[in-house]
Protein backbone atom coordinates (compact mmCIF):
# COMPACT_ATOMS: atom_id res chain seq x y z
CA UNK A 1 0.00 0.00 0.00
CA UNK A 2 1.42 3.48 -0.98
CA UNK A 3 1.71 6.19 1.76
CA UNK A 4 0.10 9.15 1.40
CA UNK A 5 -3.07 11.24 1.86
CA UNK A 6 -6.09 10.04 1.30
CA UNK A 7 -10.28 11.03 1.23
CA UNK A 8 -13.04 9.35 1.73
CA UNK A 9 -16.73 9.99 2.86
CA UNK A 10 -18.67 7.67 5.80
CA UNK A 11 -21.87 7.90 7.58
CA UNK A 12 -21.44 6.98 11.54
CA UNK A 13 -23.38 8.22 14.99
CA UNK A 14 -21.40 9.82 17.88
CA UNK A 15 -23.13 10.82 21.11
CA UNK A 16 -22.35 14.36 21.91
CA UNK A 17 -22.97 16.06 25.04
CA UNK A 18 -23.89 20.15 24.82
CA UNK A 19 -22.99 22.26 26.89
CA UNK A 20 -26.56 22.99 28.82
CA UNK A 21 -26.51 19.17 29.32
CA UNK A 22 -23.47 19.55 31.12
CA UNK A 23 -24.67 22.50 32.97
CA UNK A 24 -28.20 20.26 33.89
CA UNK A 25 -25.54 18.03 35.51
CA UNK A 26 -23.79 20.85 37.66
CA UNK A 27 -26.72 21.92 38.51
CA UNK A 28 -27.92 18.57 40.23
CA UNK A 29 -24.57 18.17 41.83
CA UNK A 30 -24.78 21.65 43.39
CA UNK A 31 -25.77 21.82 47.49
CA UNK A 32 -27.85 24.36 48.17
CA UNK A 33 -25.39 26.97 49.09
CA UNK A 34 -23.78 26.70 45.57
CA UNK A 35 -27.37 26.53 43.72
CA UNK A 36 -28.53 29.36 45.65
CA UNK A 37 -25.09 31.63 44.60
CA UNK A 38 -24.87 30.23 41.41
CA UNK A 39 -28.83 31.56 40.58
CA UNK A 40 -27.73 34.83 41.59
CA UNK A 41 -24.90 34.71 39.38
CA UNK A 42 -27.82 34.19 36.53
CA UNK A 43 -30.06 36.85 37.50
CA UNK A 44 -27.17 39.32 37.33
CA UNK A 45 -25.68 38.34 33.62
CA UNK A 46 -29.18 37.22 31.95
CA UNK A 47 -31.99 39.87 31.20
CA UNK A 48 -34.28 37.63 30.77
CA UNK A 49 -34.27 36.25 34.18
CA UNK A 50 -36.47 38.18 36.86
CA UNK A 51 -37.14 36.95 40.45
CA UNK A 52 -41.05 35.97 41.47
CA UNK A 53 -42.22 38.87 43.68
CA UNK A 54 -44.84 38.14 46.45
CA UNK A 55 -47.71 39.73 44.23
CA UNK A 56 -47.00 37.44 41.81
CA UNK A 57 -47.67 34.44 43.45
CA UNK A 58 -51.25 35.63 44.60
CA UNK A 59 -51.93 36.18 40.64
CA UNK A 60 -54.37 33.49 39.68
CA UNK A 61 -53.13 33.65 36.02
CA UNK A 62 -49.78 34.10 34.47
CA UNK A 63 -48.40 35.56 31.07
CA UNK A 64 -49.29 33.48 28.09
CA UNK A 65 -45.45 33.97 26.97
CA UNK A 66 -44.55 32.95 30.91
CA UNK A 67 -43.39 29.02 30.05
CA UNK A 68 -45.51 26.42 32.40
CA UNK A 69 -42.13 25.74 34.82
CA UNK A 70 -41.71 29.50 35.17
CA UNK A 71 -45.55 29.18 36.46
CA UNK A 72 -44.93 25.84 38.77
CA UNK A 73 -41.90 27.69 39.70
CA UNK A 74 -43.97 30.66 41.41
CA UNK A 75 -46.45 28.68 43.30
CA UNK A 76 -45.71 28.40 47.05
CA UNK A 77 -44.40 24.47 46.80
CA UNK A 78 -44.31 22.01 48.99
CA UNK A 79 -45.38 18.42 50.66
CA UNK A 80 -45.02 15.08 49.17
CA UNK A 81 -46.25 12.41 51.06
CA UNK A 82 -44.23 9.38 50.76
CA UNK A 83 -47.69 7.01 51.36
CA UNK A 84 -51.77 8.21 51.57
CA UNK A 85 -52.59 9.62 54.72
CA UNK A 86 -54.88 7.02 57.00
CA UNK A 87 -56.33 9.07 59.30
CA UNK A 88 -59.27 9.82 57.41
CA UNK A 89 -58.61 13.65 58.09
CA UNK A 90 -59.09 14.24 54.26
CA UNK A 91 -59.89 17.88 55.15
CA UNK A 92 -56.80 18.94 56.70
CA UNK A 93 -54.49 21.27 55.08
CA UNK A 94 -51.36 20.01 56.18
CA UNK A 95 -48.97 22.48 54.07
CA UNK A 96 -50.71 25.16 56.10
CA UNK A 97 -50.29 23.69 59.45
CA UNK A 98 -46.48 23.02 59.13
CA UNK A 99 -46.22 26.82 57.99
CA UNK A 100 -48.65 27.94 60.74
CA UNK A 101 -47.66 25.74 63.13
CA UNK A 102 -49.90 23.15 65.99
CA UNK A 103 -51.79 26.36 67.00
CA UNK A 104 -55.25 26.57 69.31
CA UNK A 105 -57.22 29.27 67.85
CA UNK A 106 -56.63 28.19 64.12
CA UNK A 107 -54.69 30.26 61.90
CA UNK A 108 -53.05 33.04 61.54
CA UNK A 109 -54.09 35.37 59.38
CA UNK A 110 -50.85 36.91 58.36
CA UNK A 111 -47.41 34.82 58.14
CA UNK A 112 -44.40 36.67 60.40
CA UNK A 113 -41.77 38.11 58.28
CA UNK A 114 -38.86 37.82 59.92
CA UNK A 115 -35.27 39.29 59.51
CA UNK A 116 -32.49 36.70 58.82
CA UNK A 117 -29.43 36.76 59.92
CA UNK A 118 -26.10 35.26 58.10
CA UNK A 119 -23.70 33.67 60.54
CA UNK A 120 -20.45 35.86 60.48
CA UNK A 121 -17.17 34.24 61.12
CA UNK A 122 -15.65 35.68 64.23
CA UNK A 123 -12.04 35.91 64.08
CA UNK A 124 -10.09 33.87 66.65
CA UNK A 125 -6.50 33.33 68.28
CA UNK A 126 -4.38 30.70 66.49
CA UNK A 127 -1.76 29.02 67.66
CA UNK A 128 1.14 30.75 66.40
CA UNK A 129 -0.93 33.84 67.96
CA UNK A 130 -1.55 32.35 71.46
CA UNK A 131 2.61 31.26 71.09
CA UNK A 132 3.72 34.71 70.01
CA UNK A 133 2.16 36.22 72.50
CA UNK A 134 3.67 34.15 75.19
CA UNK A 135 7.52 34.55 73.46
CA UNK A 136 6.62 38.25 73.74
CA UNK A 137 6.48 38.51 77.55
CA UNK A 138 9.90 36.22 77.68
CA UNK A 139 13.22 38.33 77.69
CA UNK A 140 15.02 37.52 74.74
CA UNK A 141 17.79 38.83 72.72
CA UNK A 142 17.21 39.88 69.12
CA UNK A 143 18.69 36.74 68.34
CA UNK A 144 16.61 34.28 70.11
CA UNK A 145 13.77 35.95 69.13
CA UNK A 146 14.61 35.39 65.46
CA UNK A 147 15.13 31.78 66.38
CA UNK A 148 11.91 31.33 68.49
CA UNK A 149 9.94 32.80 65.21
CA UNK A 150 11.13 30.23 62.93
CA UNK A 151 10.32 27.68 65.30
CA UNK A 152 7.25 28.81 65.92
CA UNK A 153 6.21 28.93 62.18
CA UNK A 154 7.62 25.20 61.86
CA UNK A 155 4.64 23.80 64.59
CA UNK A 156 1.67 22.50 62.92
CA UNK A 157 -1.55 23.15 63.70
CA UNK A 158 -1.93 20.02 66.20
CA UNK A 159 0.88 21.29 68.17
CA UNK A 160 3.76 18.96 66.99
CA UNK A 161 7.32 20.37 65.57
CA UNK A 162 7.06 20.01 61.93
CA UNK A 163 10.47 19.15 61.06
CA UNK A 164 13.96 18.13 62.64
CA UNK A 165 15.60 19.93 64.66
CA UNK A 166 18.83 20.11 61.76
CA UNK A 167 16.59 21.72 59.18
CA UNK A 168 15.29 24.31 61.24
CA UNK A 169 18.91 25.24 62.25
CA UNK A 170 20.32 24.82 58.58
CA UNK A 171 17.25 26.88 57.54
CA UNK A 172 17.97 29.84 59.91
CA UNK A 173 21.58 29.58 59.46
CA UNK A 174 21.12 30.10 55.46
CA UNK A 175 18.64 33.29 56.10
CA UNK A 176 21.25 34.67 58.03
CA UNK A 177 24.01 34.21 55.58
CA UNK A 178 21.91 35.74 53.08
CA UNK A 179 21.05 39.02 55.44
CA UNK A 180 24.66 39.28 56.12
CA UNK A 181 25.85 39.15 52.39
CA UNK A 182 23.26 41.93 51.62
CA UNK A 183 24.75 44.01 54.48
CA UNK A 184 27.96 43.30 54.02
CA UNK A 185 28.40 42.27 57.45
CA UNK A 186 29.35 39.00 59.87
CA UNK A 187 26.69 36.67 61.63
CA UNK A 188 27.72 33.68 63.79
CA UNK A 189 25.88 30.52 62.79
CA UNK A 190 23.18 29.17 65.50
CA UNK A 191 24.93 26.43 66.78
CA UNK A 192 23.05 22.90 68.18
CA UNK A 193 23.07 24.26 72.15
CA UNK A 194 21.69 27.33 71.12
CA UNK A 195 18.61 25.28 68.61
CA UNK A 196 18.23 22.73 71.81
CA UNK A 197 17.58 25.54 74.27
CA UNK A 198 15.56 27.14 72.20
CA UNK A 199 13.38 23.76 71.98
CA UNK A 200 13.30 23.75 75.48
CA UNK A 201 11.59 27.33 76.01
CA UNK A 202 9.28 25.93 73.07
CA UNK A 203 8.28 23.29 74.80
CA UNK A 204 7.72 25.08 78.25
CA UNK A 205 4.76 27.31 76.62
CA UNK A 206 0.85 26.85 77.31
CA UNK A 207 -0.56 24.38 75.76
CA UNK A 208 1.54 21.36 77.42
CA UNK A 209 3.12 19.00 75.30
CA UNK A 210 3.78 21.88 72.46
CA UNK A 211 6.67 21.28 70.61
CA UNK A 212 6.57 18.11 70.77
CA UNK A 213 8.84 15.82 68.26
CA UNK A 214 6.63 12.67 68.48
CA UNK A 215 3.17 11.65 70.47
CA UNK A 216 5.91 9.87 73.46
CA UNK A 217 7.48 13.14 73.71
CA UNK A 218 3.89 15.16 74.08
CA UNK A 219 2.74 12.73 76.64
CA UNK A 220 5.99 13.27 78.62
CA UNK A 221 5.74 17.07 78.40
CA UNK A 222 2.06 17.11 79.65
CA UNK A 223 3.02 14.88 82.65
CA UNK A 224 6.18 17.03 83.24
CA UNK A 225 3.85 20.06 83.52
CA UNK A 226 1.55 18.41 85.66
CA UNK A 227 3.72 17.73 88.34
CA UNK A 228 3.97 13.79 87.56
CA UNK A 229 7.39 13.08 86.43
CA UNK A 230 7.91 10.80 89.54
CA UNK A 231 5.19 8.79 88.69
CA UNK A 232 4.31 5.88 87.33
CA UNK A 233 2.62 7.24 84.60
CA UNK A 234 5.57 8.86 83.59
CA UNK A 235 7.93 6.17 83.91
CA UNK A 236 5.92 3.82 81.74
CA UNK A 237 5.73 6.78 79.05
CA UNK A 238 9.64 7.17 78.79
CA UNK A 239 10.87 4.01 79.44
CA UNK A 240 8.62 1.31 78.27
CA UNK A 241 6.40 3.13 75.47
CA UNK A 242 5.44 0.73 72.94
CA UNK A 243 4.87 -2.36 75.62
CA UNK A 244 2.42 0.14 76.81
CA UNK A 245 0.11 1.01 73.06
CA UNK A 246 0.01 -2.57 72.85
CA UNK A 247 -1.24 -3.26 76.14
CA UNK A 248 1.15 -5.85 77.64
CA UNK A 249 -0.11 -5.49 81.25
CA UNK A 250 1.97 -8.67 82.23
CA UNK A 251 4.97 -7.94 80.86
CA UNK A 252 5.15 -4.52 82.26
CA UNK A 253 3.76 -5.60 85.69
CA UNK A 254 7.11 -8.05 86.35
CA UNK A 255 8.98 -5.19 84.54
CA UNK A 256 8.55 -2.50 87.53
CA UNK A 257 7.32 -5.13 90.06
CA UNK A 258 3.63 -3.71 90.55
CA UNK A 259 0.39 -5.51 90.27
CA UNK A 260 -0.81 -5.49 86.72
CA UNK A 261 -4.24 -3.00 88.16
CA UNK A 262 -1.44 -0.90 88.92
CA UNK A 263 -0.14 -0.66 85.48
CA UNK A 264 -3.98 -0.50 83.89
CA UNK A 265 -4.67 2.62 86.84
CA UNK A 266 -1.06 4.28 84.85
CA UNK A 267 -2.62 3.75 81.87
CA UNK A 268 -5.71 5.09 82.37
CA UNK A 269 -4.43 8.54 83.53
CA UNK A 270 -1.87 8.73 80.37
CA UNK A 271 -5.14 8.27 78.53
CA UNK A 272 -6.69 11.19 79.70
CA UNK A 273 -3.86 13.41 78.14
CA UNK A 274 -4.62 15.46 74.56
CA UNK A 275 -2.82 13.67 71.68
CA UNK A 276 -3.02 16.71 69.81
CA UNK A 277 -2.57 19.85 72.03
CA UNK A 278 -2.40 22.51 68.95
CA UNK A 279 -5.80 22.13 67.96
CA UNK A 280 -7.46 23.25 71.16
CA UNK A 281 -6.19 27.06 69.18
CA UNK A 282 -6.01 26.50 65.85
CA UNK A 283 -8.69 28.00 63.39
CA UNK A 284 -10.80 25.09 62.20
CA UNK A 285 -13.45 25.79 59.20
CA UNK A 286 -16.97 26.65 59.61
CA UNK A 287 -18.85 24.19 58.30
CA UNK A 288 -22.74 25.24 57.93
CA UNK A 289 -24.68 22.49 57.15
CA UNK A 290 -28.36 23.61 55.37
CA UNK A 291 -30.65 20.39 54.39
CA UNK A 292 -31.76 20.42 50.85
CA UNK A 293 -34.60 18.00 52.01
CA UNK A 294 -36.75 17.74 54.58
CA UNK A 295 -38.82 14.65 56.13
CA UNK A 296 -40.84 15.06 58.39
CA UNK A 297 -43.76 12.33 59.98
CA UNK A 298 -47.22 13.53 60.34
CA UNK A 299 -49.66 11.00 61.68
CA UNK A 300 -48.80 7.50 60.08
CA UNK A 301 -47.39 8.82 56.87
CA UNK A 302 -44.22 10.86 56.23
CA UNK A 303 -43.78 14.21 54.28
CA UNK A 304 -41.07 14.95 51.82
CA UNK A 305 -40.14 18.80 51.59
CA UNK A 306 -37.58 20.86 49.55
CA UNK A 307 -36.06 22.85 51.41
CA UNK A 308 -35.51 25.62 48.98
CA UNK A 309 -37.39 28.48 50.37
CA UNK A 310 -34.13 30.33 50.28
CA UNK A 311 -33.45 29.84 46.51
CA UNK A 312 -34.27 32.79 43.76
CA UNK A 313 -37.70 31.85 42.57
CA UNK A 314 -37.01 32.67 38.73
CA UNK A 315 -39.62 33.67 35.83
CA UNK A 316 -39.11 35.38 32.43
CA UNK A 317 -38.67 39.15 32.50
CA UNK A 318 -41.94 40.74 31.28
CA UNK A 319 -40.29 43.86 30.60
CA UNK A 320 -37.60 42.21 28.52
CA UNK A 321 -40.17 40.06 26.67
CA UNK A 322 -42.28 43.21 25.24
CA UNK A 323 -39.06 44.58 24.47
CA UNK A 324 -38.30 41.38 22.35
CA UNK A 325 -41.20 41.16 20.35
CA UNK A 326 -40.76 44.10 18.29
CA UNK A 327 -37.99 42.23 16.53
CA UNK A 328 -37.91 44.91 13.67
CA UNK A 329 -35.83 47.04 15.79
CA UNK A 330 -32.70 45.00 16.06
CA UNK A 331 -30.06 44.23 13.81
CA UNK A 332 -29.10 40.46 13.14
CA UNK A 333 -26.46 40.25 15.81
CA UNK A 334 -28.81 41.92 18.11
CA UNK A 335 -31.95 39.52 17.62
CA UNK A 336 -29.26 36.37 17.67
CA UNK A 337 -28.05 38.35 21.61
CA UNK A 338 -31.59 38.49 22.30
CA UNK A 339 -32.70 34.80 21.36
CA UNK A 340 -29.78 32.97 23.43
CA UNK A 341 -30.39 34.68 26.31
CA UNK A 342 -34.19 34.21 25.87
CA UNK A 343 -33.79 30.92 24.99
CA UNK A 344 -31.26 30.53 28.20
CA UNK A 345 -33.34 31.34 30.66
CA UNK A 346 -36.41 29.38 29.22
CA UNK A 347 -33.93 26.44 29.92
CA UNK A 348 -32.63 27.50 33.18
CA UNK A 349 -36.52 27.46 34.40
CA UNK A 350 -37.03 24.13 33.47
CA UNK A 351 -33.61 22.74 34.45
CA UNK A 352 -34.03 24.13 38.12
CA UNK A 353 -37.86 22.25 37.85
CA UNK A 354 -35.98 19.38 36.57
CA UNK A 355 -33.65 19.29 39.69
CA UNK A 356 -36.83 19.82 41.90
CA UNK A 357 -38.65 17.21 40.86
CA UNK A 358 -35.61 14.37 40.25
CA UNK A 359 -34.89 14.65 43.95
CA UNK A 360 -38.05 14.45 45.06
CA UNK A 361 -38.41 11.40 43.25
CA UNK A 362 -35.00 10.10 44.86
CA UNK A 363 -36.24 11.10 47.76
CA UNK A 364 -39.35 9.29 47.74
CA UNK A 365 -37.89 6.31 46.86
CA UNK A 366 -35.49 6.18 49.66
CA UNK A 367 -38.16 6.98 52.59
CA UNK A 368 -40.21 4.12 50.76
CA UNK A 369 -36.98 1.75 51.34
CA UNK A 370 -35.98 2.99 54.58
CA UNK A 371 -39.35 3.44 56.73
CA UNK A 372 -38.18 0.59 58.96
CA UNK A 373 -35.11 2.96 59.74
CA UNK A 374 -37.00 6.19 60.40
CA UNK A 375 -39.10 4.40 62.50
CA UNK A 376 -36.88 1.67 64.80
CA UNK A 377 -33.40 3.45 63.83
CA UNK A 378 -29.84 2.27 62.69
CA UNK A 379 -30.22 -0.99 63.07
CA UNK A 380 -33.47 -1.37 60.62
CA UNK A 381 -30.95 -0.03 58.05
CA UNK A 382 -31.94 -1.68 55.00
CA UNK A 383 -29.27 -2.33 51.80
CA UNK A 384 -29.16 -0.01 48.95
CA UNK A 385 -27.43 0.88 45.96
CA UNK A 386 -27.80 3.54 43.63
CA UNK A 387 -28.51 1.20 40.74
CA UNK A 388 -31.74 0.36 42.44
CA UNK A 389 -32.90 3.75 42.98
CA UNK A 390 -31.54 4.54 39.50
CA UNK A 391 -33.79 1.55 38.17
CA UNK A 392 -36.49 2.44 40.35
CA UNK A 393 -36.93 6.12 39.66
CA UNK A 394 -36.31 5.71 36.00
CA UNK A 395 -32.99 7.53 35.97
CA UNK A 396 -29.15 6.91 35.05
CA UNK A 397 -27.32 5.51 37.78
CA UNK A 398 -24.49 8.72 37.12
CA UNK A 399 -27.34 11.28 37.73
CA UNK A 400 -28.55 9.43 41.22
CA UNK A 401 -24.87 9.79 42.17
CA UNK A 402 -25.22 13.50 41.31
CA UNK A 403 -28.48 13.71 43.51
CA UNK A 404 -27.12 12.15 46.41
CA UNK A 405 -23.77 13.47 46.13
CA UNK A 406 -23.25 16.86 49.28
CA UNK A 407 -26.65 16.61 49.90
CA UNK A 408 -28.39 16.73 53.37
CA UNK A 409 -31.56 15.57 54.21
CA UNK A 410 -33.45 16.31 57.85
CA UNK A 411 -35.28 13.55 59.37
CA UNK A 412 -37.46 13.02 62.54
CA UNK A 413 -33.91 10.74 63.46
CA UNK A 414 -31.57 14.15 62.80
CA UNK A 415 -29.76 15.95 60.04
CA UNK A 416 -28.04 12.90 57.63
CA UNK A 417 -26.29 13.13 54.28
CA UNK A 418 -28.24 11.18 51.52
CA UNK A 419 -25.48 9.16 51.16
CA UNK A 420 -26.21 7.63 54.28
CA UNK A 421 -28.94 5.41 52.90
CA UNK A 422 -26.78 3.35 50.95
CA UNK A 423 -24.62 0.78 52.07
CA UNK A 424 -24.12 -2.90 51.06
CA UNK A 425 -25.91 -6.05 52.40
CA UNK A 426 -25.57 -9.14 54.04
CA UNK A 427 -27.31 -12.14 53.92
CA UNK A 428 -29.47 -13.65 56.93
CA UNK A 429 -31.30 -17.14 57.58
CA UNK A 430 -34.66 -16.25 56.88
CA UNK A 431 -33.70 -14.58 53.27
CA UNK A 432 -33.49 -10.92 54.01
CA UNK A 433 -30.94 -8.56 53.43
CA UNK A 434 -29.22 -6.53 56.06
CA UNK A 435 -27.22 -3.22 55.93
CA UNK A 436 -23.87 -3.44 56.15
CA UNK A 437 -24.00 0.05 58.73
CA UNK A 438 -27.22 -1.71 60.87
CA UNK A 439 -24.00 -4.80 61.58
CA UNK A 440 -21.52 -2.07 62.34
CA UNK A 441 -24.56 -0.24 64.69
CA UNK A 442 -24.65 -3.22 66.39
CA UNK A 443 -21.12 -4.35 66.76
CA UNK A 444 -20.66 -0.99 68.44
CA UNK A 445 -23.47 -1.79 71.32
CA UNK A 446 -21.73 -5.46 72.03
CA UNK A 447 -18.36 -4.20 72.05
CA UNK A 448 -19.87 -1.02 74.63
CA UNK A 449 -21.74 -3.40 77.03
CA UNK A 450 -19.27 -6.17 77.20
CA UNK A 451 -17.83 -7.39 80.08
CA UNK A 452 -14.56 -5.54 80.25
CA UNK A 453 -12.22 -8.60 82.36
CA UNK A 454 -13.90 -11.14 79.57
CA UNK A 455 -13.98 -8.93 75.91
CA UNK A 456 -15.84 -10.48 72.92
CA UNK A 457 -13.46 -11.84 70.06
CA UNK A 458 -14.13 -11.20 66.58
CA UNK A 459 -14.93 -14.90 66.54
CA UNK A 460 -17.92 -14.57 69.79
CA UNK A 461 -19.06 -11.44 67.61
CA UNK A 462 -19.91 -13.82 64.75
CA UNK A 463 -21.32 -16.12 66.93
CA UNK A 464 -23.82 -13.88 68.62
CA UNK A 465 -24.84 -11.99 65.23
CA UNK A 466 -25.49 -15.52 63.49
CA UNK A 467 -27.92 -16.46 66.59
CA UNK A 468 -29.90 -13.06 65.38
CA UNK A 469 -29.41 -14.90 61.65
CA UNK A 470 -26.95 -12.75 60.36
CA UNK A 471 -24.36 -14.62 58.05
CA UNK A 472 -21.09 -13.08 58.96
CA UNK A 473 -17.39 -13.79 58.04
CA UNK A 474 -14.93 -13.05 60.96
CA UNK A 475 -12.56 -11.32 58.73
CA UNK A 476 -15.94 -9.22 58.03
CA UNK A 477 -16.54 -8.56 61.77
CA UNK A 478 -12.24 -7.71 61.81
CA UNK A 479 -12.80 -5.03 59.01
CA UNK A 480 -15.88 -3.28 60.46
CA UNK A 481 -14.48 -3.03 64.34
CA UNK A 482 -11.39 -1.35 62.29
CA UNK A 483 -13.42 1.17 60.42
CA UNK A 484 -15.25 1.85 63.82
CA UNK A 485 -12.02 2.17 65.96
CA UNK A 486 -12.03 -0.65 68.60
CA UNK A 487 -9.32 -2.36 69.22
CA UNK A 488 -9.20 -6.04 69.22
CA UNK A 489 -10.00 -8.17 72.40
CA UNK A 490 -6.50 -8.60 73.49
CA UNK A 491 -6.13 -5.07 74.18
CA UNK A 492 -9.84 -4.42 75.33
CA UNK A 493 -9.01 -6.58 78.22
CA UNK A 494 -9.13 -5.54 81.79
CA UNK A 495 -7.63 -7.11 84.84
Amino acid sequence: MRPGLQQSTGLRQELKVNPRLYQAMDLLYMPLLDLQQHLKQELLTNPFLDLVEPEDEDEESADADEVPEAQDLAEPETAVESEPEKTGDDDVDWEAVLLDGFETGGQREEHEQREWYEPVTVETKHLSDHLTEQLSLIEMSPREAILADDFVGNISDDGYLACPLEVIQRGVNEWLAAEAEERDAEVTPFTDDEVQSMLTIIQELDPPGVGARDLRECLMLQLRAAGQRDSMAYRLVEESFEELIAHRWSELSKRFGISAQDVQRAADEIAKLDPKPGLRYSAGGDNYIIPDLVVDKIGQAYHIFLNDGNLPRLKLSRAYQEIARDKKKFDTESKDFIASKLNSAHWMIQAIEQRRQTMLKVMHFIVDRQRDFFERGVQALRPLTLREVAEAVGMHESTVSRVTNEKFVQTPRGVLPLKFFFSSGLATSDGDDVSARGIKDQIQKLVSGEDTKNPLTDQAIVEILQQTGVQIARRTVAKYRDQLGVLPARMRKRI
